[in-house]
């Protein structure tokens, strides 16, 4: 696909497909589907998809085969490594990159291998986390968690209190680069420099910002680089499945990796086994080819479109929402950034007088509106964003038959527009007004 030309913010939106899709309304009637779900999963770029119906052909195994077609899948499959180190200005002299099924299996992966059987070890996790980022680690080490004001904001004060309590046994402190409930964008580099001071690493969950920020993985300042990055194609307009984990090529040599079988071993017998080196040690069984040729294309795309510049148009998008969901009456949101104040283009509010799923129904019923509803895997967070209380919390555990807490989230992909977010707001001021009308 041609993108040599210099794209306006009209044109994003053909870079998608199914943009413009009829869907099927409740009264029968045909309108077009507007996707406000992206936080989830995005829809494939065209770009992607014309590469992987161009490479089809070429599909083949990997790494030993002899065969033309063999040989290309091979280079295109470890040429894609280096694609994403560039992407996030990873250190390729240092760095590896390892291909999984997506961000959940990348921290799982990434908690096996740094955990070393000390029991005083700690990892600092936040309370903004996704459930990705925080169940891995709890089988396996002591975990503390940074506390988020009351915005929901996290507080690098605390951060350090806890670096400096637990006296040099931090592990690890892993954070999510970008809320996936609040938009809210941490300050990893900053996180960075003080896990750093303690003698502690840093992983990034980048599942919600490598898809809309430009992130760099070594700045100029030692002491602000990310030691460990993790995302997902299937965010980032790549569909089939895969997921990256970076890290210190070191990392990975020490011990075995929590999956083995097929291509992870370079010799064996029935009494002892050599390892693979990075990072096809960790890479059992035939990898998802195609999944790796889909998320290389996207990275080529939004490489192409500019980071800074999907970050911006989407921040307009994310302002332009913010300000007419504020001006309807009987609308709670849930997010609060200054202008200027880094974020992506997620937004979580509540309808007075309306369950979050009803509201998530009705848009879909109404308008075709796709939107999320719940806790996003993310309960302590929505919790306390929520004023949910643990004797509350406690009744829920006892009673699975009572509606759960949660919250609509709105959240923008690069091929939204303006015109979309006037269709919501215009049945959402219906709905605020005459709550009764749709329950």
């Amino acid at each position: 696909m041609n993108l040599s030309f210099k794209l306006s913010r009209s044109n994003y939106r053909n870079l998608v497909i199914g943009t413009d899709t009829k869907i099927l309304l409740k009264n029968g009637q045909y309108t077009t589907a507007i996707n406000f779900d992206n936080a989830a999963s995005t829809p494939p770029f065209v770009s992607v998809m014309e590469e992987i119906n161009h490479f089809a052909p070429m599909y083949s195994s990997i790494h030993r085969g002899t065969g033309y077609k063999s040989q290309l899948s091979s280079k295109v499959f470890e040429e894609a490594r280096s694609i994403v180190l560039k992407f996030v200005n990873a250190d390729p002299s240092r760095d590896t990159v390892i291909f999984v099924k997506n961000t959940t299996e990348a921290i799982n992966k990434l908690s096996y291998r740094l955990w070393d059987g000390n029991k005083r070890s700690v990892i600092l996790s936040t309370w903004m986390e996704h459930h990705s980022n925080d169940l891995p680690w709890r089988n396996k080490f002591q975990v503390d968690y940074v506390q988020t004001d009351s915005s929901g904001k996290l507080s690098l004060d605390d951060l350090e209190s806890r670096l400096i309590k637990h006296k040099g046994n931090v592990k690890l402190v892993t954070v999510t680069g970008a809320s996936n409930v609040t938009g809210y964008v941490n300050p990893i580099h900053k996180i960075a420099e003080l896990a750093h001071r303690y003698q502690a690493k840093i992983h990034v969950d980048g599942a919600q910002l490598v898809p809309h920020n430009s992130v760099n993985m070594n700045p100029k300042n030692a002491l602000q680089s990310i030691d460990y990055l993790t995302f997902s194609g299937h965010k980032m307009y790549a569909p089939f499945g895969t997921g990256v984990l970076i890290g210190p090529q070191e990392t990975f040599k020490k011990g075995i990796s929590e999956y083995v079988g097929g291509g992870t071993a370079e010799t064996v017998t029935h009494d002892w086994v050599v390892w693979e080196l990075p990072p096809h040690n960790e890479e059992a069984g035939t990898p998802n080819l195609m999944g790796v040729v889909a998320l290389a294309a996207a990275i080529k795309t939004l490489t192409t479109l500019g980071m800074k510049n999907i970050d911006q148009y989407e921040n307009q998008l994310t302002n332009y929402a913010n300000s007419k969901l504020r001006s309807i009456p009987g609308i709670t949101v849930y997010s609060h950034t200054d202008t200027g104040e880094p974020r992506i283009g997620v937004i979580p509010f509540n309808v007075n007088g309306i369950a979050h799923e009803q509201v998530a129904t009705i848009l879909s019923n109404q308008a075709g509106i796709a939107v999320r509803t719940g806790c996003f895997c993310t309960q302590p967070y929505i919790q306390r964003l929520l004023s949910i209380s643990p004797r509350q919390m406690d009744l829920f555990r006892k009673r699975r038959d009572i509606p759960r807490p949660g919250v609509v989230r709105l959240s923008f992909g690069l091929y939204n527009d303006f015109s979309e977010i006037d269709v919501l707001m215009q049945l959402l001021e219906r709905i605020s007004k005459h709550p009764t009308s749709y329950i």
